[in-house]
């Protein structure tokens, strides 16, 4: 195959493909027809590019194939054509929802899907994430996750969502779901290892931009603020999270003169603004807990007791498995066998394939001195790590704990 093609259309479904799916969906109000469409065309594409050449427009041609496959669709079954319909749903921005996929993230959010499967609909549907790269965001099974996702594509094509003209008064009551969702992407974005061909960077800025986006269409809104927040002070230290041969660096061993002033700046302006709302939820409590870690950067110490305080508060209003083990973690730096025990009285069921329970419950045993117990907690973490820099970053930090813990060590 053409690499110049391939690069081409992979660089289009980075780019375009959630523009392209809410474009279609929207007009033919037929979720899952529209994506079969699309994946119809980039299909063609690949098949063609390489012999005609690239396309001047690669997005309009993609969307063009796509319409196509769907009148051709319509008629077979003898669907009325929506191009022909005056009532048709336009996709073009407006003032109101000046990106299009706001739209479709709002459709994917309608009160009527289950609120659990919301964030992973609109991941799939507007930034065109596989089914596999999904179910390990949100620890679920990749055909619990497929059969979860078809139901909720067949409620909007059957009940008529897709017909509706979602309004920014929608946005309040679907706004956890869309936040949600996109925290979700912003996460994935830093496990490239999930990710196959898709670009990291593509997804993480993709995340910050829908945030920004969110946050200036619901401006009285103190979780989007919060959220956006949240994210500012996540992006500030990414030019100290890994090393320049890739290794992963832990918070706590960044350097703190490469993170990013002016977004650390911005995160806690925009904190400050949400707390004035006195709207408290917890992203704004996460974002907190970010900004409270950033103060090392002014102050070279970390205010452990505040970011015990507040995971306490995170864990009371939103018990997710990743807050309590971040609180876990926060009391065991003041306290390692209160730690522990937080770690261990979260569900095992929960956290047997959780890498990150399994690799703080390595960093605690590391402190109480249990270095044999900490060896085979990090060597089970590792074993759920796919991720190039961690699994290097883990390997040398077991190998310093072994020969720590050796016998020949303990009496020299």
């Amino acid at each position: 195959m053409d690499c110049n093609a391939q690069a081409a259309a992979e660089s289009v479904a980075r780019t375009s493909y959630g523009r392209l799916l809410a474009y279609l969906a929207l007009q033919w109000r037929d979720l899952p027809a529209a994506e079969d469409a699309l994946s119809e065309a980039f299909a063609a594409a690949l098949s063609k590019w390489p012999q005609q050449g690239v396309p001047a427009s690669p997005e309009g041609w993609l969307l063009t194939v796509a319409r196509r496959k769907l009148i051709d669709e319509s008629r077979r079954n003898l669907i009325f054509d929506p191009l022909n319909d005056s009532t048709i749903i336009r996709a073009e921005p407006s003032k109101d929802f000046p990106d299009e996929r706001l739209r479709l993230m709002l459709i994917c959010a309608h009160p009527a899907i289950d609120v659990a499967v919301r964030p992973a609909l609109i991941l799939q549907t507007v930034l065109g994430l596989e089914v596999k790269t999904m179910a390990a965001a949100f620890l679920t099974p990749p055909d619990t996750l497929t059969k979860r996702l078809t139901r909720a594509k067949k409620k909007i094509r059957d009940s008529g969502m897709a017909y509706e003209r979602p309004d920014p008064q929608d946005m309040p009551d679907r706004l956890n779901s869309l936040l949600e969702a996109t925290y979700a992407a912003y996460f994935l974005g830093g496990q490239t290892s999930l990710l196959d061909a898709a670009d990291p960077e593509d997804l993480r800025s993709e995340a910050e931009y829908l945030a920004r986006l969110i946050a200036t269409l619901v401006p009285e809104s103190a979780e989007a603020l919060g959220f956006l927040a949240l994210l500012c002070f996540c992006q500030a230290r990414r030019p100290a999270q890994t090393s320049p041969d890739g290794d992963f660096i832990p918070l706590l061993e960044q350097q703190t003169g490469l993170w990013d002033s002016g977004l650390m700046k911005e995160g806690y302006t925009l904190l400050a603004t949400a707390s004035e709302m006195a709207q408290p939820g917890p992203f704004q409590i996460e974002a907190s807990i970010h900004a409270a870690h950033c103060y090392r950067a002014f102050t070279g110490v970390v205010p452990w007791p505040e970011i015990a305080s507040l995971y306490d508060a995170l864990v009371d209003q939103h018990p997710t498995v990743g807050s309590l083990v971040g609180r876990a973690v926060a009391h065991a730096s003041q306290d390692p066998a209160r730690g522990l025990k937080l770690l261990d009285d979260i569900d095992p069921a929960l956290v047997r394939n959780y890498q990150s329970w399994w690799l703080a419950r390595g960093y605690v045993l590391e402190m109480l001195g249990q270095l044999d117990l900490a060896c085979l907690s990090l060597e089970r973490g590792l074993g759920l790590t796919t991720d190039p820099g961690l699994r290097r970053y883990l390997s040398s930090r077991l190998a310093r704990i072994k020969s720590a813990s050796s016998p020949e060590r303990r009496y020299l």
